[in-house]
């Protein structure tokens, strides 16, 4: 059994013989996985699921076929032949009825049973849900692409109207975001780069297909895989419709899958060369997913880029094959080396002069470069009044006038997007430890830049605004 592998129709994908048609999943509704009701339809190894089944035994005790399940993540028909097989080999026993109806069954392990599930720890401490395989996995990333998206104009402006932004520039996001190609943001910094990162993210959530699924775990050459983390993958509910046609044909969900949003995953300078590959647990013996396969089917943004603890030109050269041929190679520590889809929009945004990071031939695998310019006046001033509003401060703009003649000129300083914000929250910092309300005054401004910037402060009476 364990040379057979069953692909649902997730994508296109090889795998001996079969091939599965590459057709994009075009709606949540035929996103629904029908659940396995064999031990074949899993893919997975039989004796793999054995010692699952016997792990989850020994950690939670007694069990029935349903709760087993919900653990395990795989349904009642599936259950009831693997607590066939571990009863066979005589590993567990049955300690009464599970209900009242007398349809589930308890188990328990027998004493030959918890020997059995030590050994099993020994090999592999991993309890949870079911993986699926590695050929699943990868049909199912290449039936829900990030380019399939497609982001117009509208969605970009909604995404980004928190923000003050040329056309220009909402013009390039688009574009670049279309493309599902990396994106390089560059130029100075406090301009906003992460923050188009997190609207790139809400793109991708806005239009039809913004949702993916995920597997909690996958399993590859016997070892598992730890792919759904949590922190990076928002669970959302299944659809009301879709779930109605499972129900009237009398089919369960295979909840080895879980329904997200698509991914944005984030890395800053503590970014190393071992954050990119498989992460083995020496005490659980098995694996976790680095951050750029968690982020498939969205955003991985490199933040900082340029100041990580690895030399930029090390990390450039690790990501040359996966930019160009849209795959990863990742190796297990047995030494089997395998292939997985890449399928990321990866966002480098970096306050550093492209050219002194990266070579020209690197450059030209990443097809978007973006560059963030300083504000102009204007968009200062109306970045300001954005500000203003979501704080509840009285805009005024004879008061920006001052600061800006009379702080950024004097002070021959560079304004950024990021300092209406900051010099806000100064203020009304300020206004609160006086007791006072918070107003764009003279008093307050040049507080707010003295502590700020390091500029020259004005004495003024500090119980008047």
């Amino acid at each position: 059994m364990s040379g057979t592998v069953t692909i649902p129709n997730y994508g296109n994908v090889t795998n001996g013989n079969s091939t599965v048609e590459e057709t994009p999943l075009a709606s949540p509704s035929q996103r629904i996985l029908p659940a396995p009701t064999t031990i074949e339809e899993t893919g997975l190894p039989e004796e793999l699921l054995v010692q699952l089944l016997v792990r989850t035994l020994f950690t939670h005790g007694e069990l029935t076929e349903r709760t087993a399940g919900e653990i395990m993540k795989l349904p009642y028909g599936v259950m009831k032949e693997l607590f066939t097989l571990v009863q066979r080999e005589k590993y567990c026993e049955v300690k009464g009825h599970g209900e009242s109806l007398g349809v589930l069954l308890r188990y328990v392990l027998t004493e030959a049973g918890r020997e059995r599930a030590k050994a099993f720890l020994d090999l592999c401490r991993y309890v949870g849900p079911a993986p699926v395989t590695l050929q699943q996995y990868i049909a199912m990333v290449k039936s829900q692409p990030v380019n399939s998206l497609t982001i117009d104009r509208r969605t970009v402006t909604a995404a980004t109207e928190h923000l003050v932004l040329t056309p220009g520039t909402v013009d390039q996001l688009g574009e670049a975001v279309n493309s599902g190609w990396a994106i390089f943001l560059y130029g100075p910094p406090g301009n906003g780069k992460t923050v188009l990162a997190e609207a790139i993210g809400k793109m991708l959530e806005a239009v039809g297909g913004g949702e993916i699924y995920i597997p909690h775990a996958m399993e590859v050459d016997g070892q598992i895989i730890q792919i759904y983390d949590p922190i990076t993958h928002v669970k959302i509910d299944t659809p009301q419709e879709a779930s109605r046609s499972l129900i009237e044909s009398k089919k369960e969900y295979d909840t080895r899958w879980v329904l997200c949003k698509r991914p944005i995953e984030f890395a800053g300078g503590e970014l190393t060369m071992a954050t990119l590959d498989l992460s083995y647990n020496d005490s659980a013996k098995y694996y976790k997913a680095p951050p750029h396969i968690k982020s498939n089917g969205g955003v991985f943004l490199i933040d900082d880029f340029g100041r990580q603890l690895v030399r930029p030109r090390d990390l450039l050269n690790r990501w040359i094959v996966p930019l160009e041929k849209r795959v990863d190679y990742l190796t297990l520590h047995t030494g089997k080396v395998f292939q997985l889809p890449f399928d990321t929009i990866v966002l480098f945004a970096t306050n550093l002069e492209p050219a002194k990071l990266a070579d020209e031939a690197f450059l030209r695998r990443i097809r978007n470069k973006i560059f963030i310019a300083d504000p102009t006046p204007e968009r200062f001033k109306q970045i300001f009044e954005e500000v203003c509003k979501k704080k509840g401060v009285p805009f005024d703009p004879e008061a920006i006038d001052y600061l800006l003649s009379d702080i950024y000129e004097k002070y021959q300083l560079n304004m950024r997007s990021c300092h209406p914000r900051d010099i806000l929250e100064q203020i009304i910092s300020i206004a609160k430890f006086n007791s006072v309300p918070p107003t764009l005054s003279k008093k307050f401004i040049q507080r707010a830049c003295h502590t700020y910037f390091f500029v020259e402060a004005a004495e003024y009476d500090q119980t008047s605004s």
